[in-house]
C-alpha cells in the first residue's frame, strides 16, 4: 500500500497507472463518493493489487481465495476475519503470499532479505528441493511479513444497530471495544446502559470489550461524584461488587476507569482506589486500565491532570490509554488535533514512569471546523476526516499540510461569506503517529471514537501492524 498525495490535475486514471493499482480498488478504499472529483493536497491510500484487495459488492471470502491461489482459511487467519462468512465492501484484505518473478543473478537469500522474510519461509512456501538452485524467469510464491503486533482500544458511543454494524465491519482491527459509558452514583451504584447490540457485535469479532467508568454527571465529569466515591472505602466495596455483577453478567473482558477533574486531594484516594479494583478483579481474569489526561511532567498543574498519577497508575493496572488528543478542543482556538509534537512530549514523560508495554497512545478519529477570526466563547464543530476532505471539495481549496503538528488544514469561506479553518486527521498524519508507537515501543493505540467515517486509517493500521486478539 502507499500514502499517495493529490497534487492538481491528478486523476484517479493517472494515480492507479503511476502505481500500477486499480481505480477501482482505490475508490473502494478510500470510499469516495465521486471519483472524478479529486482535492488538490488529499491523501489517498493506493491498494497494492499483489498484497492487498479492498472487498467490492458480490464478493466473498472463498471467490476472494480462489483469486489468489491460497484458502479461506488463510485469508481469514491472515486478516484476524472470525467469521470468514462475513465480509463487508470496502474492508481491505491483506494477502498472505504474493509473486515475485526471478530476475537474472537474483539469489534466495536477496530476494527474502528484499522482502523481510527468511530463506526458509520462501522454500517452504515454494517446496524448493534445493534454496541455492533458482532460474530466472520463475515465478515464486514470497509470503508477506508481517508488522509487529500491537494492540487497538477504539471507544465508541454508538450502542445502537448502527454502531453494530461498525464494529462488525472494523473488528479486525480490534483488541478492544469500550463502550461509553457507566457512571459512578454516590451511593455506590452505577448507571444502566443499553449495550446489548454492541456487545455482541464485539463478541461476534472476537474484541475484548471494556466496561466504561465514568465520574460523569449532569453532562460533564464531577469532581465532586468522583470525591464522594474516592474518600469512602465502604462505598469503593460496594462500587466494585456492583461492577463484578454487571461485567460477569455481560460478559466484558475488564474495565477502562475514566476519572476526569478529579480533586488533587484525591490522588492517592485514586491510586487506592485502584489498588482495591485489581485486587478483586485480578483472581477473576479482569483486565483494569485507566484514561490518562495528557501530561508532560509529574507536578504538572490544573484540575485535568493533578490527580492522574502516571507512576501509580503504570505500576496498578495493566495498562492505561494516554488521552493524546484535544490540544484543538471545541472550546479553544484552530489547532491541530494531536500534533505530533505534543504527542511525543507526553511520550517522554510518561515512558519514563509507566513500562511502554503498558501504554496505548491515543488517537483521534475526527476533525474541527473552526469560525474565524475566532472568538472567546466560541464552538467548533466536530466532523470527520471524510467529512473534511469533502468541505474543501465543496469550496475549491486546497488542502496544506503542517510539518511541525503533522497534521492536514485547509482554510474556506462558506456561502454567507463567514471564513472557516478546518484541522483533521489523514492517512500521513496517522501513518506518523503508527511510527511514533513503533519507535516508543508502546502496547498499542487507542482510537477516540468510532462513528466519524476515516477509511484510511484502517488501511494504514492493517499495513503497520499485526493487531492481537485476547
Amino acid at each position: 500500500m502507499q500514502i499517495h498525495v493529490v497534487a492538481r490535475g491528478d486523476t484517479l486514471w493517472r494515480i492507479a497507472q503511476f502505481y500500477g493499482s486499480n481505480i477501482n480498488q482505490i475508490i473502494l478504499a478510500n470510499q469516495l463518493e465521486n471519483p472524478n472529483v479529486l482535492v488538490a493536497g488529499q491523501a489517498l491510500v493506493v491498494p497494492n493489487p499483489d498484497r492487498e484487495y479492498v472487498v467490492q459488492a458480490g464478493d466473498n471470502l472463498w471467490s476472494i481465495a480462489q483469486m489468489y491461489g491460497v484458502t479461506v482459511n488463510e485469508l481469514a487467519e491472515f486478516n484476524n476475519i472470525t467469521n470468514p462468512s462475513l465480509i463487508y465492501v470496502g474492508e481491505l484484505i491483506e494477502l498472505p503470499f504474493f509473486p515475485h518473478i526471478v530476475q537474472l543473478g537474483e539469489t534466495l537469500w536477496g530476494i527474502a532479505q528484499s522482502y523481510g522474510v527468511t530463506v526458509n519461509q520462501i522454500s517452504q512456501a515454494n517446496n524448493l528441493p534445493n534454496p541455492s538452485l533458482i532460474y530466472p524467469g520463475t515465478t515464486l510464491i514470497v509470503p508477506a511479513a508481517r508488522g509487529p503486533v500491537t494492540e487497538v482500544n477504539a471507544y465508541t458511543t454508538q450502542l445502537n444497530q448502527q454502531g453494530a454494524q461498525e464494529v462488525l465491519a472494523l473488528g479486525a482491527n480490534l483488541t478492544y471495544l469500550s463502550p461509553f459509558m457507566y457512571a459512578i452514583q454516590e451511593d455506590g451504584s452505577i448507571t444502566e446502559m443499553g449495550d446489548q447490540p454492541i456487545l455482541e457485535a464485539a463478541h461476534a469479532v472476537n474484541a475484548a470489550p471494556l466496561l466504561v467508568l465514568t465520574n460523569f454527571s449532569g453532562g460533564s465529569f464531577s469532581s465532586d461524584l468522583a470525591a464522594a466515591i474516592l474518600r469512602n472505602p465502604d462505598l469503593q466495596e460496594t462500587l466494585i461488587t456492583n461492577l463484578l455483577e454487571l461485567i460477569n453478567a455481560k460478559g466484558y473482558a475488564g474495565i477502562n476507569i475514566d476519572f476526569e477533574y478529579v480533586y488533587p486531594e484525591d490522588r492517592e484516594n485514586y491510586n487506592n482506589f485502584l489498588r482495591r479494583v485489581v485486587e478483586r478483579f485480578r483472581p477473576e481474569d479482569l483486565l483494569v486500565s485507566t484514561a490518562l489526561a495528557p501530561k508532560d511532567s509529574a507536578d504538572q498543574q490544573g484540575l485535568l491532570y493533578e490527580a492522574h498519577d502516571y507512576q501509580a497508575h503504570g505500576e496498578i493496572v495493566d495498562f492505561v490509554v494516554l488521552m493524546t488528543y484535544e490540544w484543538g478542543w471545541a472550546g479553544g482556538r484552530p489547532w491541530a488535533i494531536a500534533p505530533i509534537n505534543e504527542v511525543r512530549e507526553v511520550l517522554d514523560y510518561a515512558v519514563t514512569v509507566i513500562p511502554r508495554d503498558k501504554i496505548l497512545m491515543g488517537m483521534p478519529l475526527y476533525g474541527r471546523d473552526w469560525e474565524i477570526p475566532w472568538e472567546e466563547g466560541t464552538t467548533a464543530r466536530t466532523i470527520s476526516p471524510k467529512e473534511a476532505v469533502q468541505l474543501a471539495a465543496r469550496y475549491g481549496v486546497v488542502i496544506q499540510y503542517n510539518e511541525l503538528y503533522q497534521s492536514p488544514f485547509f482554510r474556506y469561506v462558506d456561502e454567507t461569506g463567514q471564513q472557516h479553518e478546518v484541522w483533521f486527521e489523514d492517512a500521513r498524519s496517522v501513518q506518523v503517529k503508527y511510527d511514533t508507537i513503533k519507535n516508543y515501543r508502546l502496547r498499542g493505540a487507542s482510537f477516540w471514537v468510532l462513528g466519524n467515517p476515516f477509511p484510511q486509517n484502517w488501511a494504514v493500521l492493517q499495513n503497520n501492524f499485526q493487531i492481537r486478539k485476547l
